[in-house]
């Protein structure tokens, strides 16, 4: 029962701040490229998610569906898109294009818990609204790009990319791939047998090794695409090529929602085991207007902040604490208004609240703090402070009214 729910766990110490870097860094770097936070709501009405594609594994199977105290269904959201959108439709925003937003926060999704993959788990992404052209296409993932460099990452992530054509080729698409895999009902699993009936195309991405035999000699998209598929895909491969991206096209990557269109792609790494996805995003041009909004356009990604927290490696700056060492009664009323001038003036200390100078000395050194300042009867007298910087040793006495500006000036990079 004292137990964290499995598929969860508590962030703490150089963890949490490893996973609240990852999240700067997507956010700042978003920025650069125009897009604008938002913060939806953790649960929406369900039909903002399951009126979306019941065939969808993430829709069928792993949604947190319960009903509030009121009778309405609720859903804790699997993922980020569709509260975007529905956001952008219900607060009138959709006059405003196109529309750039980045999200961070936590999805929900009653799946195997696994390296790197949580029951309750934090994504970053981006949604770009009202842009239809290839270029928007190009500009989230080259986003996405530049944020998994700056994680460290280039070298170590291969982009996969795709077309899922318009509407038209995928009709035509799918009715090849029904009549191609009703040859072999026999042989295939049940989920895609399932699959075949509701949504053949997700049979492409089956983890069965009986279907994978099937799926080898199946009809390729390529070939049943129109003209305006065709062209756009070139486009985004062109751009890409470009700004020195490099990607591999893999004709099986697939999407499950039927509102999602053009070009669909990952981020894939081999560190992670079975599930080697990093970041995964693509068009979504029918989303929209399903979700009985405008007919627009719009492309996006997410990431998972625990996949790329296990992959970057991350380095955290040095830090730049201050421990208040006060001796005696009259130095610890002393002390605490001191740690509270010091704060106001951007300095991290921390103010012991019990110990001997030994004991809280000790307490400085573990929690790597670079400087002591002692302050004992003769220091308040005199009215300095006894600065000992702990990484060489040495002592000065500081009058108090220069403090600040010490401090400040000797935890400066030369």
């Amino acid at each position: 029962m004292f137990q964290p729910v499995r598929g969860t766990h508590d962030l703490y110490g150089e963890e949490c701040q490893k996973h609240l870097k990852v999240i700067e860094t997507a956010r700042e770097i978003t920025q650069w490229y125009g897009y604008d936070e938002i913060i939806t709501p953790i649960f929406e009405f369900e039909g903002v998610f399951h009126r979306l594609g019941e065939t969808s594994d993430v829709v069928s199977k792993e949604t947190y569906t319960f009903t509030d105290r009121g009778g309405d269904s609720l859903t804790l959201r699997p993922e980020c898109t569709a509260p975007v959108v529905r956001a952008a439709i219900s607060n009138g925003l959709t006059q405003q294009l196109p529309l750039k937003f980045f999200y961070a926060g936590s999805m929900f999704r009653y799946d195997r818990p696994q390296k790197g993959r949580f029951r309750q788990f934090e994504q970053v992404g981006v949604e770009l609204c009202g842009v239809s052209e290839p270029q928007g296409d190009v500009e989230v993932i080259a986003l996405a790009a530049h944020i998994l460099e700056r994680l460290g990452l280039s070298g170590r992530v291969i982009l996969e990319i795709n077309t899922l054509g318009d509407m038209e080729s995928r009709n035509a698409y799918r009715e090849a791939l029904v009549s191609y895999f009703k040859r072999y009902t026999s042989s295939l699993s049940k989920e895609s047998l399932e699959r075949l009936e509701k949504n053949p195309l997700r049979i492409l991405d089956s983890k069965d090794k009986k279907d994978q035999e099937i799926v080898r000699e199946a009809p390729v998209f390529n070939e049943f695409l129109s003209h305006l598929s065709k062209a756009h895909f070139e486009d985004v491969l062109k751009s890409l090529e470009l700004l020195k991206i490099s990607y591999k096209i893999n004709r099986k990557l697939v999407r499950g929602l039927d509102y999602y269109c053009h070009t669909a792609f990952e981020f894939i790494s081999d560190e992670l085991g079975a599930q080697g996805t990093v970041l995964a995003g693509g068009r979504y041009d029918g989303l929209f207007k399903m979700m009985e909004g405008p007919d627009l356009s719009g492309v996006g990604w997410a990431a998972g902040v625990q996949r790329l927290m296990l992959l970057s490696h991350l380095t955290l700056a040095q830090k730049s604490l201050v421990a208040l060492v006060p001796l005696g009664e009259v130095a610890e009323a002393q002390a605490l208004i001191l740690a509270q001038q010091l704060r106001k003036q951007g300095i991290a200390v921390d103010l012991g609240f019990s110990g001997n100078m030994s004991k809280r000395l000790k307490r400085a050194h573990k929690m790597e703090a670079q400087w002591a300042i002692i302050l004992g009867e003769d220091e308040i007298r005199e009215h300095v402070a006894l600065a000992r910087n702990l990484v060489s040793g040495e002592q000065t006495k500081i009058p108090l009214s220069q403090l600040a500006e010490y401090l400040l000036v000797e935890r400066s990079p030369s």
